[in-house]
């Protein structure tokens, strides 16, 4: 196994290209695409090349910083560059509709391009700020996500193990995670920490994605199908349930990873605590609660097909939602980089995010 730095570099600016991990095909191979164009970062996104509500957020930042440096070269005026950038910036909003960082960091840029448009900045000014406002959004979320572990590591006793679904480790972040940077964290802190890991169907993030970066980072880990969680819970042989969200309403409600839902109501069946571990970017105050959320419904052959083949009987018919919501009376805390919140979620969100 190749051993990467940690963070992990998981999307990155080289030589005028948005260059991100090949998530896609972990973890046989480690492979980094390159993305000369808005387009083909769209279909990367759309293909899940890179995945995770951080993550995406990271990518369309360089997305549109690509953008401006694209239209350069095709328009010789400011409104034509403008117009050209704001309607790749539609096109990056289009790719998922759940994860809300990815709309937070298309409104961080572009309402900075407009601010310099109109304090007469050149066109390469802009270029140069939107290519520095790209990479603070990745070294935001890499020093969020380091300061929220140190804060979700104080949960967990030594020689805790946790239970984590689908992936929010660094590869669905700027390289640090969420969920599993609570893990990292304390593993930094001197703690030994054990992982079960959700196979997450149907396209298994969790046992390609979560055991191999964990085991990249030498942490122990075991992987599991997810029905197997109930009965390692019965037995007693989980602290704590720890996930990452793509979007977390006002009210504390949470959409993450389809199964998540139903891991909450486990973990509250069998009295083990079930923590949330975000972002302050992930957080949406303008959505008043979960049933707000628009959960993104994907292709059925995602159910349809296994390993290269069917899966299920030609002619049936496959549902795939991505996303479900976890009501916020199953969420013992919400992990945040300002601290562990917890119920009323509404008042106390209200006040960490302002």
């Amino acid at each position: 196994m190749t051993a990467l730095p940690f963070p992990f570099p998981v999307v990155t600016w080289d030589d005028q290209e948005v260059v991100l991990i090949d998530q896609t095909l972990l973890p046989e191979r480690l492979t980094w695409r390159r993305c000369g164009s808005v387009t083909s970062l769209c279909l990367a996104i759309g293909e899940l090349a890179v995945r995770g509500a951080p993550a995406i957020g990271v990518a369309a930042g360089f997305g549109l910083a690509l953008s401006w440096r694209l239209a350069m070269e095709k328009e010789s005026h400011i409104t034509g560059i403008l117009a050209r950038f704001q309607k790749d910036r539609e096109q990056l909003s289009a790719t998922r509709p759940t994860a809300v960082n990815l709309f937070w960091a298309l409104d961080r840029l572009g309402s900075l391009a407009e601010q310099l448009v109109a304090h007469g900045k050149t066109a390469d000014e802009i270029a140069i700020d939107l290519l520095v406002e790209a990479q603070a959004v990745l070294d935001e979320d890499v020093a969020m996500c380091r300061s929220l572990g140190m804060h979700g590591q104080q949960l967990l006793p030594d020689f805790a193990t946790v239970l984590t679904h689908c992936n929010a480790g660094g590869l669905a972040t700027g390289g640090y995670g969420t969920a599993v940077g609570v893990v990292f964290a304390a593993k930094e802190s001197g703690k030994t920490i054990s992982v079960f890991a959700d196979e997450t169907r149907p396209l298994l993030q969790g046992s390609r994605l979560t055991a191999w970066e964990l085991q990249n980072q030498g942490i122990e880990v075991t992987v599991i199908c997810d029905s197997a969680a109930a009965s390692i819970m019965s037995q007693g042989k989980v602290d704590a349930v720890i996930t990452g969200a793509d979007r977390i309403a006002a009210n504390g409600d949470v959409a993450n990873k389809i199964g998540t839902y139903p891991l909450a109501v486990l973990a509250n069946r069998h009295g083990v605590p079930f923590y949330v571990a975000a972002p302050g970017s992930t957080f949406d105050a303008a959505t008043k609660t979960g049933d707000d959320i628009a959960i993104e419904l994907r292709d059925p052959h995602e159910v349809h097909e296994f390993h290269g083949g069917r899966a299920t009987p030609e002619g049936v018919g496959a549902w795939n939602p991505a996303f479900d919501v976890t009501p916020n009376d199953l969420i013992s805390a919400i992990i945040t980089e300002h601290g562990v919140v917890r119920p009323p979620y509404r008042e106390n969100l209200a006040k960490v995010w302002k």
